[in-house]
C-alpha cells in the first residue's frame, strides 16, 4: 500500500538523497521547507552543504520533462513508481516562524488535500518535540528510518566464538585471544607502546588492531575513560616515528554540551581551537610524558618528540583536502552524519589509515542517536570488509571514580 510521507527541513539536511529513499510512496516537500533550505546554502558549516545538495537535485527534478503542474505544485514521477510533490506557497504568512509554517502546510495535505495523495500520510522529521506536536494533533509522525541500524550493538565485542564477518574482530580461546583475520587465528601478545601497557584485554585489541598496517579504518566505540583517544593517539605516534606515516592529523567537530555553548572565541585559529581541543592536548602531555621516561636506548631509537609529528585541527575545513601517509584520528565521531563520515573516509590518501573514536550513548547533536550516528552507519556499511576492524570498549580505566561515573550516573 502506497503512503504520502511529507518531510521536515532537519531530514534533507541529515541526507540530501533521502527524497530518493521512501520507495514507490509519494514524497511531498512544503514551499516553506525549500525557504529554509534557501536559508541555509551560505550558512559557514556542514549544512550549507546539504541544502545546496538538494536544491540541486529539486531543481533537476523541475527540469525533467515529465514534471508536471498541478493546482497544490509540481508533482514528478520517479523511476522507482513513486512520486515527488513540490507544493507552492499556499500561505503569505511571513511573520509565522518556520516549523509553525511547515505545520501549517502538513495540516493542509492531511486535510484539505487528502483526496489528491494516498493514505496514511505521515509526517517525517527528526525533531523528536516537533513529531510529538504532529502526532498530539492527530495524525502519523516518525524518525527517518532509511540509515537507521543496529549493527554496532552485535559486533565489535571481544567474541566466544567464530562469527559470520568478513572484517577483523578479536576471539578469546582457552585463555588466550585471537585475532581473526581473513578467516585466519593469529595469536595476541602484550604490547607496550612507547612504555603505555594495555590495562584490560579490550585495550590490548585494540592496540593489535592499530599497530597492524593491514587494517586501514578502524572505529573504536566505547564509555569515557576506556583509553579510546590515548591509544590511537600513542600507536599513531609509535608507527609514525618507525616511518609507516608521515604524520598524525587529529580531527575533532567543534560541538558543545548542549547548554553549555561559550559563544564566540576570540584570537587567531589556533586560540580558538584550542579550548575544544584540550582533551586531546591532555592525552599528547601524558605521551609526552611517558616518552621522556624511555631509556636512553629507547630515546634514541624513536628519535622524535610526539608533539612535532601531531596535527590538531577542526573538522570543519576538511572537505576539499587530501591526506596521503597519514594516521587520521577522528575523535568525538559520535557527533557524525553519514553524510560526513563519507566526506572524512574518501580524504584519505594513498597510505593512510583512519580511526574514529567516540562514545555512542553521548551523543550531543539534536537530531543524531545512537542508530542514526555517522559512526553507526560506519559500522554497519563496513562490517564485511577485510581492511575494517571495529571494537566496543567498556571497561574504564581513568579512574576508579571515572568507572563509577559510567555505571551510577
Amino acid at each position: 500500500m502506497k503512503k504520502t510521507y511529507v518531510l521536515d527541513t532537519n531530514v534533507l539536511i541529515h541526507d540530501p538523497e533521502s527524497i530518493f529513499h521512501f520507495q514507490d510512496n509519494v514524497v511531498v516537500i512544503p514551499y516553506p521547507v525549500i525557504e529554509e533550505l534557501d536559508s541555509l546554502k551560505k550558512v559557514p558549516n556542514g549544512k550549507a552543504y546539504s541544502a545546496r545538495r538538494v536544491i540541486r537535485y529539486l531543481n533537476e527534478l523541475l527540469n525533467q520533462k515529465t514534471a508536471q503542474k498541478k493546482a497544490y505544485g509540481y508533482e514528478i514521477p520517479l523511476s522507482n513508481k513513486g512520486k515527488i510533490i513540490l507544493t507552492g506557497k499556499w500561505f503569505n504568512e511571513e511573520e509565522i516562524q518556520a516549523d509553525e509554517l511547515i505545520l501549517k502546510y502538513f495540516r493542509n495535505v492531511a486535510v484539505s488535500l487528502n483526496g489528491d495523495f494516498p493514505e496514511p500520510i505521515i509526517f517525517v522529521s527528526k525533531d523528536i518535540s516537533f513529531r510529538i506536536r504532529v502526532i498530539l494533533e492527530g495524525f502519523f509522525a516518525e524518525d527517518y528510518k532509511s540509515d537507521k541500524t543496529q549493527s554496532f550493538q552485535k559486533y565489535g565485542d571481544i567474541q566466544e566464538k567464530i562469527i559470520e564477518i568478513k572484517s577483523v574482530y578479536y576471539l578469546a580461546d582457552e585463555n588466550e585471544i585471537y585475532k581473526i583475520k581473513d578467516e585466519e587465528k593469529f595469536k595476541v601478545r602484550q604490547k607496550n607502546v612507547l612504555s603505555i601497557a594495555p590495562k584490560t584485554l579490550e585495550q590490548l585489541c585494540a592496540i593489535d588492531a592499530l599497530l597492524d598496517t593491514d587494517i586501514d579504518l578502524i572505529v573504536l566505540n566505547g564509555y569515557a575513560g576506556t583509553g579510546k583517544t590515548l591509544l590511537a593517539l600513542v600507536t599513531g605516534v609509535f608507527l609514525t616515528i618507525r616511518g609507516f606515516y608521515e604524520r598524525v592529523v587529529v580531527l575533532r567537530p567543534v560541538i558543545p554540551i548542549p547548554g553549555t555553548d561559550i559563544g564566540f572565541l576570540p584570537g587567531d585559529i589556533k586560540e580558538k581551537l584550542s579550548p575544544w581541543m584540550q582533551p586531546i592536548y591532555d592525552n599528547l602531555d601524558l605521551i609526552s610524558n611517558a616518552f621522556t621516561s624511555l631509556s636512553k636506548k629507547e630515546k634514541k631509537r624513536n628519535k622524535i618528540n610526539p608533539e612535532e609529528i601531531v596535527q590538531i585541527q577542526a573538522l570543519t575545513f576538511i572537505r576539499g583536502r587530501s591526506l596521503p601517509n597519514s594516521l587520521i584520528i577522528i575523535d568525538e565521531a559520535q557527533n557524525l552524519r553519514p553524510l560526513d563520515i563519507k566526506t572524512i573516509v574518501t580524504r584519505a590518501g594513498e597510505g593512510s589509515k583512519i580511526v574514529f573514536t567516540g562514545d555512542l550513548e553521548q551523543i550531543d547533536t539534536p537530531y543524531l542517536d545512537a542508530n542514526s550516528s555517522g559512526l553507526a552507519y560506519l559500522v554497519d556499511r563496513f562490517i564485511n570488509e577485510t581492511n575494517f576492524c571495529y571494537l566496543n570498549l567498556k571497561e574504564t580505566v581513568r579512574s576508579r571514580l571515572a568507572d563509577q561515573g559510567v555505571k551510577l550516573l
